[in-house]
Parts: C-alpha cells; structure tokens; sequence
C-alpha cells in the first residue's frame, strides 16, 4: 500500500507519519485490497479545547473511495478515530465482496 501524507497549517511530522503508517499497516493486513492511503492533517481554529486537530482518511481500494475525518484535541487520537471509521467501512465492503 502506498500512503501519502499531506499538511495544512501544520508542521510535518515523522512521530505523526510512523503513528498513522503502523496503524494503517494493521488494516492492509486485514483488508489486502487497499491500494493506496492518502492521509492529511491540519488545523482549525475553534472554540472548543477537544477539538481542531483534524485528521482525513481517503482509502483507494475497488469500488468507491472510502473516506474518514475526525476531528479531536490531538492529531494521533483524530488519526486513530478514522482508522477506526475506516475499519468499520472496510468491513462493511468485504461483506459485499463475499455475497457477490
């Protein structure tokens, strides 16, 4: 799987890259038939303490793209928030796979 990390309003990070690449790693073992991550962190300003720092998903993998955001007090638990989301999808679609 080839994983490709974008930053908006944010410093790059390799900590924040090895934590999404370790996790995302996990679901291509699972689901084999990921081809290609994109992953974009960034920030937004608001209000609220548990909020701001936004982590989007967007999976390649056959049939439509599948795509997470999540948006928490730190970027690892947004990143870890939208793998979950991802899963969630992910398992949904092989289901699918299987039935057809």
């Amino acid at each position: 799987m080839n994983i490709i990390f974008e930053y908006h309003n944010v410093k790059a990070s390799e900590r924040l890259e090895e934590f999404a690449t370790k996790h995302l790693n996990k679901l291509e073992d699972k689901y084999d038939f990921i081809v290609r991550a994109d992953v974009f962190f960034k920030t937004e300003n608001t209000s609220e303490e548990n909020k701001g720092k936004i982590c989007n998903i967007r999976l390649s993998a056959p049939g439509p793209r599948l795509f997470s955001e999540s948006s928490t007090g730190a970027f690892e638990a947004s990143a870890k928030e939208s793998i979950g989301e991802l899963e969630r999808q992910l398992s949904k679609r092989k289901d699918k796979m299987k039935s057809h």
